[in-house]
């Protein structure tokens, strides 16, 4: 199991009129949570698709249990339970900086071969990242 931890402040544009962090907003911080993870593996999206391999999410699930606020610092927990084959799914939960859960979710994504807009196995240089967290 891979688990890696990235804050973010709360900017005031991303709050809505009532002073809460706008639910749309979530998708963006488990995209930063999930790229600064794999930036910590030694490997970036920039360079997966500078080898031909794009990761489009095919899926997304968000539970809502407390809002964030403007100027709140919180910590999103990615983690990565399963061996990346052909899809890799990442696991959120975001906590204020007092501790409380604020949010869970989950994005799929899928390995896919730019040239033939297929989908494939996650190359092996990224394999090879994961393999101290799930062994060979």
């Amino acid at each position: 199991m891979f688990v890696h931890e990235s804050t973010i402040r709360i900017r005031y544009a991303e709050t809505d009129q009532m002073g809460y962090v706008y639910y749309g907003n979530y998708a963006s911080f488990y995209e930063v949570a999930r790229t600064e993870m794999l930036r910590s593996t030694g490997i970036t999206y920039k360079q997966l698709e500078e080898m031909g391999v794009m990761m489009p999410v095919m899926d997304l699930t968000c539970k809502y249990y407390q809002p964030a606020r403007y100027d709140d610092l919180i910590t999103i927990k990615t983690c990565i339970k399963e061996r990346p084959n052909i899809r890799l799914k990442f696991e959120y939960e975001i906590f204020n900086q007092q501790g409380i859960l604020l949010n869970t979710g989950s994005t799929q994504l899928v390995f896919v071969n730019m040239k033939r807009n297929r989908p494939c196995k996650a190359p092996d240089i990224f394999q090879e990242k994961m393999e101290p967290y799930f062994g060979k």
